[in-house]
């Protein structure tokens, strides 16, 4: 869209950023995004695909003149999602991990919701004329597609792996690779451990489902005896349900909260790692013009250095950008993981003061059973 890195303010307010339905025709997944508008009470609603979404993610990546722009930590954009794939599906649970389970995707309309509100709060992204037009507009604008830009030839570097071992020239930014690369793992392994956990309460509930339903098969009404015996079938049952529901609802619990909290953290230091990368690759460009201009003849010098002053200036640009960047990535990183788990516990609590009571209920009616 022409015109499209011109930077603007942002016409609605980043709280107000919502997705509030999703639509599937095939393997198209059609999201209603509704926002308030800042100058009124007005809202607006727009309905975007995934190619949208891209199209803003390019559209962001392509802001040639932002000085300093392969210094930013992007919001992560998820992969894709197939819906015509079988969410239990080996395949789909590695591609989407957490945001592949849940009903009707509301966990993968959860994480582009949130993708949506960290580009909105970002300092420099949020003045994007993309951005504004991807709210506010009724046209898609994934029709037009963005530019490429230097970032995604940047980007295409990441196969010269040879880069990522390259010791920095700033201990700073080098014990940042060094503490992102371990953070990256970890918090990529956490994710996968909890998803194993709620794939397991999933299993857990239907088996309990199928038990509960088998227990019914028993009851029969032919004599006494049979007869007492179908009424501890009904009541183990009825327990058996219970646990089922138990079972459900902290997977439901863990995938909402802090399911989602992990997945989004082991995104984003992923792109953090992105950005750190993008600077490496500049810091080796830097100091290829620099032993070009030394060893350059001298009536080639002048222009070296006036090309090696350039070079200098950008990726000095890319460093103060980059180290703001991790400042703030490092503060927002703690709140937003911290609110997960904080409503993680509050869930949890709840609903394990929930069914006590209602276990509670069971052993007291068994109970009454044995009295009679």
């Amino acid at each position: 869209m022409e015109g499209s890195n011109a930077e603007t303010e942002l016409g609605v307010s980043v709280g107000s950023i919502r997705i509030t339905d999703v639509t599937q025709d095939g393997d198209l997944l059609t999201f209603a995004i509704t926002s308030q508008k800042l100058n009124g009470s007005a809202g607006v609603c727009v309905f975007r695909t995934y190619d949208d979404f891209d199209w803003l993610q390019q559209s962001l990546f392509s802001q040639e003149n932002l000085p300093g722009l392969q210094g930013i930590i992007f919001p992560p954009l998820p992969s894709k999602a197939f819906p015509s794939q079988s969410n239990t599906q080996t395949k789909t649970l590695k591609q989407l991990g957490f945001l592949a389970l849940g009903q009707d995707w509301q966990s993968y309309c959860k994480a582009l919701e949130f993708y949506l509100q960290q580009v909105a709060a970002h300092p420099t992204l949020c003045k994007s004329k993309a951005l504004d037009s991807f709210l506010v507009n009724s046209e898609s604008p994934g029709k037009q597609r963005g530019k490429k830009g230097i970032f995604n030839r940047l980007s295409q570097a990441v196969e010269e792996m040879r880069k990522e071992s390259h010791k920095d020239v700033d201990n700073f930014f080098q014990n940042e690779r060094n503490k992102n690369t371990n953070v990256a793992s970890l918090s990529k392994v956490a994710t996968e451990k909890l998803l194993d956990v709620v794939m397991t309460e999933q299993k857990l509930a239907l088996a309990c489902g199928h038990f509960s339903t088998s227990l019914h098969l028993c009851v029969n009404q032919d004599d006494a005896d049979a007869v007492a015996f179908s009424k501890i079938c009904l009541k183990l049952s009825d327990i058996i349900e219970a646990v089922k529901r138990n079972f459900e609802k902290v997977a439901s619990n863990n995938l909402s909260t802090l399911g989602l909290g992990l997945d989004l953290e082991s995104r984003y230091q992923e792109a953090e790692k992105e950005m750190l990368f993008r600077r490496t690759c500049k810091l080796i460009e830097l100091e290829t013009v620099k032993k070009n201009t030394e060893k350059a003849k001298a009536n080639k010098r002048e222009v070296m250095e006036a090309f090696q002053k350039a070079a200098e200036k950008e990726f000095n640009q890319i460093s103060s950008v980059a180290k703001q960047e991790i400042e703030r990535f490092h503060s927002s990183r703690v709140n937003v993981l911290q609110n997960f788990l904080i409503g993680w516990c509050e869930q949890q609590l709840n609903t394990a003061k929930e069914f006590a009571e209602l276990y509670s209920q069971h052993l007291e009616a068994c109970r009454n059973m044995y009295s009679d």
